[in-house]
């Protein structure tokens, strides 16, 4: 009957007949396991580079001027900071008294001003040239911050004014992430994840990245 008729289509076996196709045989774990986790590297390297909540950014500029007295010498130097930045200075009052140098408690012996946005990285390009896009790797603070010096007012484009005299000023550049606001605002105030702090070597990188600056002393 049936074995008669189909008969050159069957075997004992039950295999399937040569013009069926078979099916690839299956992978084994640890290829899957190998793939799976190579995709999962590449997401993850791809998110922490292209993440725009990773990106550093200035949050603040702050230009300081120390006289160590009050008087006309402490006004002129307001003035200085004026011109460079458009902004009006607030003066800083000495903590203590330091009979040594002659400087009494609650005496205005300083004058500085935050500069913020644009105008911050303006005002900082123009003190990196002055220093020539070189900084000492001790500049930078574990914190993520970094700051420098110069002598002379006058290399920073003001022109110079003999009823004022030449100065010399401190700046200072706080650095942050997007999300930082979450510990200073005052309602549902929260920490910032350590992982997403900035560190001494994002300050580097973002230094070197952004001004193709050089690091002296780095390890």
């Amino acid at each position: 009957g049936i074995n008669a008729e189909y008969g050159p289509f069957l075997s004992s076996s039950h295999e399937a007949p040569l013009h069926m196709s078979t099916k690839a045989p299956a992978k084994t774990p640890a290829k899957a396991a190998a793939k799976g986790k190579a995709k999962a590297g590449a997401v993850v390297r791809k998110t922490k580079e292209d993440n725009p909540m990773k990106k550093v950014r200035i949050e603040k500029l702050v230009l300081n001027i120390c006289v160590g007295e009050s008087g006309d010498k402490l006004t002129r130097a307001a003035k200085v900071l004026e011109q460079l930045t458009g902004q009006k200075p607030v003066y800083s009052k000495a903590r203590y008294t330091v009979r040594t140098f002659g400087i009494r408690r609650n005496e205005q012996i300083a004058v500085h001003v935050t500069v913020r946005g644009a105008k911050a990285m303006e005002i900082l390009e123009k003190g990196l040239k002055v220093k020539e896009f070189e900084l000492r790797a001790g500049c930078f603070a574990e914190s993520g911050n970094f700051g420098f010096g110069i002598q002379e007012h006058i290399d920073l484009g003001i022109k110079y004014d003999p009823h004022i005299g030449i100065y010399g000023m401190d700046y200072y550049v706080v650095l942050s992430r997007p999300g930082f606001r979450v510990a200073k605002r005052r309602h549902t105030t929260s920490k910032i994840g350590r992982s997403h702090l900035v560190r001494k070597e994002d300050a580097i990188k973002w230094f070197e990245s952004t001004f193709e600056g050089v690091v002296l002393g780095k390890k």
